[in-house]
């Protein structure tokens, strides 16, 4: 938006806005409320008596014209024609062409503290991704999906699935636990049988002679004998694991069907090799993502990868700008990170908002009340640098943001526009 004129009651409110940042000052809570809702209304369905002029993404100069007695009007200025469409009813609403609803609208485009703070805590994932290590974490995410696709074509070769893989090695996993336990408890018997039967022989003759040199060899059989209970009951727990390995691949659960291809596949050692080294290499690259990542799924940080490299890109930004303390970090210092991190995704938001993607201007009422003073600085310079696409209105009576924002405006790279005695209040539109 380019410049905004609201008709209220007798007066004439007019707004010139700034192509990246407008700052207005000197309102209170409610005239504040009431005019971020004249802005975002304005390309919505907003009352009449609300007029604006925009320049599109695709750079088509229009104007909203709505009188209060008439129809309201959609006028392309440079070619001086009227493009209202046709099947309007009383009103012109931009957000409507681009299926967006001025709830969705709203939602949007206006940020409060409050939203930025819940937004915040809401993008932990993100956050705590764009902690990491860059190159590490992509490292092991783009391992997970080269090994991941080395197990699907070793799948396809080998007629089967790669799940079969992890099955398969369950099984032989579970048999060679059975087979080592098997082992143990065999020769655990043996011995056992040769205590016990030396121990029934020493007892007896230590009887005659003596029979208290009964109870040492008494004791020996007794832990002989419950080793081999012991073995006995590992063995025991090897086979029941082996039979839910079993049973997993069998005909309780694939009906045959599943067994018959593990069957056969067993029968191909070669293929069956390649498989199971191939499920190897893809346990060992989810293990690795899942020490650098923790417990988030490959895909949806590769879904979020845009999201997570800019959070990333934008930490160093923040740091690098001082937005945190010399200090050890503390909680005001990770308030302005998180801060800084949210108020960006809503700008990135509103740069492709909407079924086409257009820009649509930030409304921002007081994002940094309450904060440190020595941290806004270096997040208002963090908001105005990313200003201009999109456009940003800062609302504000904050008189540490308004004296930063007249000394940047000597720059020409923002506007403030603060109220004169005589101005009236901005009369509420009803959507905000």
């Amino acid at each position: 938006m380019s410049r905004m004129v609201i008709e209220a009651g007798r007066h004439t409110i007019a707004l010139d806005l700034h192509p990246k940042l407008t700052v207005i000052t000197g309102l209170g809570d409610l005239e504040r409320e009431s005019l971020a809702g004249e802005l975002l209304g304005a390309l919505g369905p907003s009352r009449p008596g609300v007029h604006v002029e925009l320049t599109t993404d695709d750079g088509r100069h229009l104007a909203v014209f709505r009188p209060t007695n008439g129809r309201a009007r959609l006028v392309d200025v440079d070619q001086s024609r009227d493009i209202t469409p046709r099947d309007v009813d009383g009103g012109v609403d931009l957000y409507s062409h681009h299926g967006i609803d001025m709830t969705g609208a709203r939602r949007a485009l206006k940020v409060t503290r409050a939203d930025l703070t819940t937004q915040a805590q809401g993008d932990v994932v993100v956050h705590r991704l764009a902690e990491v290590d860059q190159t590490a974490l992509w490292a092991a995410a783009a391992r997970v999906r080269v090994t991941d696709e080395a197990l699907q074509a070793e799948s396809v070769a080998a007629g089967t699935a790669p799940e079969d893989a992890e099955i398969i090695d369950r099984i032989e996993r579970r048999h060679a636990q059975l087979e080592t336990a098997l082992e143990a408890l065999n020769r655990t018997n043996r011995l056992a049988r040769v205590v016990t039967a030396a121990g029934v022989v020493g007892c007896v003759l230590a009887a005659l002679v003596q029979p208290v040199l009964a109870l040492p060899l008494l004791a020996i059989t007794g832990l002989a004998l419950g080793a081999a209970f012991v073995y006995r009951a590992r063995a025991a727990r090897a086979e029941r694991a082996e039979r839910e390995a079993l049973d997993a691949a069998g005909a309780e659960s694939y009906l045959g069907f599943h067994v018959a291809r593990i069957d056969g596949l067993v029968s191909g050692d070669q293929a069956r090799r390649r498989l199971l080294a191939a499920a190897a290499d893809h346990r060992l690259a989810a293990a690795r993502w899942f020490e650098v990542a923790g417990d988030v799924s490959v895909d949806w940080a590769m879904e979020h990868h845009t999201e997570i490299a800019v959070a990333a890109r934008l930490r160093a930004d923040v740091r690098n700008l001082g937005v945190m303390s010399s200090s050890a970090p503390g909680d005001e210092d990770e308030m302005a990170a998180d801060l800084a991190h949210a108020l960006l995704g809503r700008m990135a938001r509103a740069r492709s908002l909407g079924d086409l993607g257009e820009t649509f201007p930030l409304v921002i009422d007081e994002p940094f009340v309450d904060l440190d003073p020595g941290l806004k600085p270096s997040l208002l310079e963090l908001m105005s640098r990313s200003a201009g696409n999109p456009q940003v209105v800062l609302l504000t009576a904050d008189e540490e943001v308004a004296s930063w924002a007249r000394l940047e405006a000597l720059t020409g790279e923002l506007s403030v526009l603060e109220p004169t005695p005589d101005s009236q209040p901005v009369a509420a539109s009803g959507v905000a």
